[in-house]
């Protein structure tokens, strides 16, 4: 094997700058390539996220009354009646937020009174059986009482008092009480106590701040009001929200024609705009990492078949000494195995580089180690593919040729 290598080598140090130029080039795609693939990858499982909802069959509709607003009350329980009299409707209520919907509402939580800090920053999630119309499933504890809900703009004005009762999700409850039940303990938010009669499996955040908090949610028994930045949420039976959407918002409009609907949009909808960025990024790095991979390949069929112009006649003696196609064939393809080693050994250094770099200035994950060795092999075949067509050209060169010139 050594005796194949060493001519090769030989040749390349006569092409060093060549050479070199093609060892840089696929160092530099491999290190962007790895990172970039590694960004793809966590940017689509961050958006694949779980949401713990029947995402499929709610929608929001937001409305606003133009003039006085008077018995705020009894208009919510209007439309709520005519919102469950639409055909196709299984639950509606009027809540603050849904999980990536943009429209956060959120609140310090302590462990007790006398704490001067928050244990966490929580998600606060508002609305009568706001639960049981999204979908949310409750792995510990109940559901709330109908006695224990209370209108928000009645706690607000002082009319009437919290019930101080609470659902959390298990990942805050397994963060506040480790190894222990939630059920029956008391957290404080908002300098009220709350006591926790349920945990839910999950519930993200309407906005998310660090990903390892987007469970950090509690659900209180409040009841919203459009005037207080509520929503009308509503669960269509399965297949038929897009039509529901419609006739729930013409019924909206029949109980109020003049108010104004500022939004009606399927869940579907809120939660691809919550994730735009994201996606634009993930399929921005995609178009980088092809045009990088598409430019090195392109630069290893160049150099190649520049190499194999300039050595016709040399090929033709060895031809001529009795070296088969396959010989030409393999000298070429292991002369590419060696430059994109090179690179591959290079590239990885400075993935690994360019990866605390985005750690310190973005405060990304580390970069997993798997990364190196699929991008080494992509680069490796990527490299074999590209140099295959000159290496046949190369091997096609009759042993005629030595004797011209």
């Amino acid at each position: 094997m050594l005796t194949h290598v060493r001519p090769i080598v030989s040749t390349l140090r006569r092409h060093r700058f060549t050479a070199t130029l093609l060892v840089l080039q696929i160092a530099l795609t491999c290190a962007i390539v790895c990172n970039a693939t590694f960004l793809i990858g966590d940017r689509v499982s961050w958006m694949l996220t779980p949401s713990g909802i029947a995402e499929d069959d709610l929608m929001r509709i937001i409305v606003s009354d133009i003039g006085p607003r008077r018995d705020l009350h009894a208009r919510v329980e209007t439309d709520l009646a005519a919102l469950r009299n639409v055909p196709g409707v299984q639950a509606v209520t009027v809540g603050n937020s849904l999980p990536f919907g943009g429209n956060a509402w959120n609140s310090g939580l302590k462990l007790d009174m006398t704490q001067q800090s928050p244990t966490a920053t929580v998600a606060m999630f508002y609305g009568e059986s706001l639960v049981e119309t999204l979908g949310v499933r409750v792995v510990a504890g109940r559901v709330f009482r109908p006695q224990e809900y209370a209108w928000v703009d009645d706690l607000v004005t002082g009319k009437a008092t919290s019930s101080h009762v609470g659902m959390v999700t298990s990942d805050l409850a397994a963060r506040l009480f480790p190894g222990a039940s939630a059920i029956g303990k008391e957290v404080v938010i908002g300098g009220e106590p709350v006591r926790v009669v349920g945990v839910l499996e999950r519930l993200p955040a309407a906005m998310v701040g660090a990903r390892e908090d987007v469970n950090n949610t509690v659900v209180m028994p409040w009841r919203m009001v459009p005037a207080y930045g509520g929503g009308y949420f509503v669960r269509a039976r399965p297949g038929e929200a897009a039509s529901v959407l419609k006739s729930a918002v013409a019924a909206l409009k029949a109980t109020e024609p003049r108010r104004v609907v500022v939004e009606a949009r399927l869940y579907s909808e809120i939660r691809s705009r919550y994730f735009a960025t994201d996606r634009a990024m993930a399929v921005l790095l995609s178009a980088v990492s092809v045009a990088l991979l598409v430019v090195t390949a392109l630069g290893i069929v160049g150099l190649a078949s520049f190499w194999v112009a300039q050595r016709r006649r040399q090929i033709g003696v060895r031809r001529a000494l009795g070296a088969t196609r396959t010989a030409i064939l393999r000298y070429f393809q292991t002369e590419n195995f060696l430059l994109a080693s090179m690179g591959i050994v290079l590239g990885m250094a400075l993935a690994y580089g360019i990866n605390l770099l985005l750690m310190r200035q973005y405060e990304l994950p580390r970069l997993p180690w798997t990364y190196l060795p699929v991008g080494a092999i992509v680069l490796w075949a990527l490299g074999q593919a590209a140099v295959l067509a000159p290496a046949l050209r190369a091997a096609s060169v009759p042993p005629v040729v030595a004797t011209r010139g």
